[in-house]
């Protein structure tokens, strides 16, 4: 396991502590809790976490303080699983 996939796999268990941050993460995504725990492993699914998580500042900074995760870590991680931002976002 990488550390990319390590930091998404805490970001999921945030948000599953997290109710009001995952009902957003269930309704942006279209996903159900029994989905989340299917696709808990799979790299697509923890790519779609951490861009979750970056497409909203407030959300990420709570996560990192939640965590101690420095947030250039998080956009590292997001970068391994999610490839570079195409239109110059994060």
């Amino acid at each position: 396991m990488t550390d990319a996939d390590q930091i998404a796999i805490t970001a999921l268990g945030w948000l599953a502590g997290e109710p009001e941050q995952l009902s957003r993460f269930l309704a942006l995504t279209g996903s159900d809790v029994s989905d989340l725990r299917r696709n808990a492993a799979s790299p697509g699914f923890l790519a779609g976490v951490l861009d979750f998580l970056m497409g909203h500042e407030p959300t990420l900074l709570a996560f990192c303080s939640a965590s101690d995760l420095d947030p250039n870590r998080v956009v590292h991680a997001a970068h391994m699983l999610c490839g570079p931002p195409q239109d110059g976002g994060y």
